[in-house]
């Protein structure tokens, strides 16, 4: 089990990431990659990942095992602003945190004689030298490119949808309601969140608060860094369920948009709020309200979590971009919103991550479905 402590200033201190974290997301996913678990999720991603990596992991597999401990350098927080910045401060990793990151890697997978020592296969890595990193940076952006760009509106709109669940239960209830609405592997008992988790772990906060990082490639378990002295983070799944396969502006989908009614039911869900809510701002019923809705979803403008009783609507990147005019720059709002509905079930635990566990996508990339048509999965 894991144990996070709280004081009174931790709890105020408690924040949602913004957006999805790319090193979190990129290093995740190579453990989805190698197992078998979550088929409907990411059974179809894996087959299109293996065949676009043509067996290229090596690299990566030395540093990131199917399981047990991956060394915390490989998720900087940098990570959370882009590739480019999380690959750079990766390589700014001072000596001293690689040699004795890399050694527990080798401690936990039983590489010592005695105390811990860095596996012979990564001592070049150890020492800094320009070519190991060169060779783990660019493995690490070209599994990126195989596996996290093409899908990267899919994460978006699943974390989004998670940060529309957690926002909700912010307002409504302060940090303690944000605290106890996070999925159910987690029990929040003031002052400790407990979670499931593989090993015996207690975390103390100590007045630092706490990062809530959402993360589509995470399953079963949080993660949480191994090193305590670092900014505390938690990352968790979000729930997996129907969402739209996003189509290029101009598709047979996204002309159905036209009209204004169903324009002003776009507008409502980016500013959020019930089915009710929504009917009342666009000026029309709650039946047509649930329609349109259900329209904008199927062009790929809006992505619905089911949570508890309540389903959540957001704008997908592509629906935020129609909103603010299509362009880099349009206004992206973030949004909760909830209409009635139910959840499914959670699935098993999965691996656990650092510890126990375990860009925009390209123009002519194929947009897959990765999700269960029936509700919620997490298997």
């Amino acid at each position: 089990m894991l144990r996070i402590h709280f004081t009174a200033s931790d709890v105020a201190g408690v924040r949602m990431a913004a957006r999805p974290d790319v090193l979190w997301e990129t290093i995740l996913s190579f453990h989805r990659l190698r197992d078998r678990r979550g088929p409907v999720v990411y059974g179809e991603w894996r087959s299109q990942t293996r065949a676009r990596l043509n067996g290229e992991t090596r690299p990566l597999a030395a540093l990131v095992p199917s399981r047990g401990y991956f060394p915390d350098f490989l998720t900087p927080s940098e990570g959370l602003h882009g590739l480019d910045e999380g690959l750079q401060a990766v390589r700014a990793t001072p000596t001293e945190r690689l040699h004795a990151e890399l050694a527990l890697l080798g401690a936990d997978r039983g590489d010592r004689a005695g105390g811990r020592t860095v596996p012979q296969s990564l001592r070049a890595l150890a020492e800094g030298g320009a070519e190991p990193f060169g060779r783990l940076l660019g493995a690490l952006r070209g599994y990126h490119r195989a596996a996290i760009e093409p899908y990267w509106p899919h994460i978006r709109a699943r974390v989004e949808a998670d940060r529309a669940v957690r926002g909700r239960a912010l307002l409504d209830g302060g940090a303690g309601e944000l605290l106890a609405s996070l999925p159910p592997m987690f029990r929040w008992r003031a002052p400790v969140l407990e979670a499931d988790y593989p090993v015996a772990r207690d975390l103390h906060l100590d007045g630092r608060g706490l990062l809530l990082q959402p993360s589509f490639f995470c399953r079963g378990t949080p993660v949480v860094l191994r090193d305590p002295t670092l900014p505390p983070v938690l990352v968790y799944p979000t729930t997996h369920c129907e969402a739209p396969t996003v189509h290029a502006p101009g598709g047979s989908s996204l002309a159905k948009l036209v009209g204004n009614t169903r324009s002003a039911v776009l507008h409502a869900i980016g500013d959020g709020g019930t089915t009710s809510e929504l009917a009342r701002r666009a000026g029309v019923s709650l039946a047509s309200a649930s329609q349109h809705a259900g329209v904008l979803r199927e062009a790929g403008l809006v992505a619905t979590l089911r949570h508890g009783n309540a389903v959540l609507h957001t704008l997908t990147p592509l629906g935020a971009a129609l909103l603010g005019g299509g362009g880099a720059g349009g206004r992206r709002r973030k949004v909760a919103g909830a209409v009635a509905g139910t959840a499914g079930p959670a699935g098993p635990a999965g691996p656990a991550g650092t510890e126990g566990t375990a860009g925009p996508a390209a123009g002519t990339a194929p947009v897959e479905r990765l999700y269960a048509r029936n509700g919620p999965v997490t298997s």
